[in-house]
């Protein structure tokens, strides 16, 4: 009698299948736990620069401040100043803290908010100091953006000396 050898061919064993599996799930949670902390990266870079372009609003506000030639009034969350625009011509410029939002009020005309929909302020503070050389208003702001889960406060501060008082 001859012995006749079968072969089977085709197919997976049992064996097999179950590393196949372990390594696709292996796999599988090497990159979502990579797309998880890119997505964290993302989130963290995203709300710091949004407190980083934050500076642009204290250098609007010192800008300004340096135009001015005569402080109509000041508070704790509002300065207003007569300025001189391009032209030379007459301009009042105003910053009012508006809830979250400081205002540019230009010729008592809202221009709009100086800060963007992602960006909070927290405080703001006006200060006018007088000496016998001239006036200088010295400005601090706090802000913090709507993207920042752990609640970072970024601060600014800046003593801008009048047009023609130095």
């Amino acid at each position: 009698m001859e012995n006749k050898i079968r072969k089977i061919k085709g197919g997976y064993t049992l064996v097999e299948m179950l590393f196949y599996i372990a390594l696709f799930s292996v796999l599988a949670l090497a990159i979502i736990t990579s797309l998880i902390s890119m997505t964290k990266a993302f989130r963290v870079t995203t709300a710091q620069a949004d407190l980083v372009q934050s500076s642009a609003v204290m250098e609007r506000i010192s800008r300004e401040i340096r135009q001015a030639y005569e402080i109509i009034s000041i508070s704790a969350n509002d300065l207003k100043l007569n300025a001189k625009d391009e032209s030379d011509n007459n301009k009042t410029v105003e910053f009012l803290l508006f809830g979250s939002n400081l205002q540019l009020i230009e010729n008592n005309v809202f221009t709009g908010d100086l800060n963007s929909s992602n960006i909070q302020i927290t405080a703001l503070s006006f200060t006018e100091i007088t000496t016998p050389a001239g006036k200088a208003v010295k400005a601090s702001l706090s802000v913090k953006s709507v993207r920042d889960a752990t609640g970072r406060i970024e601060n600014f501060y800046n003593t801008v000396v009048l047009r023609g008082d130095y």
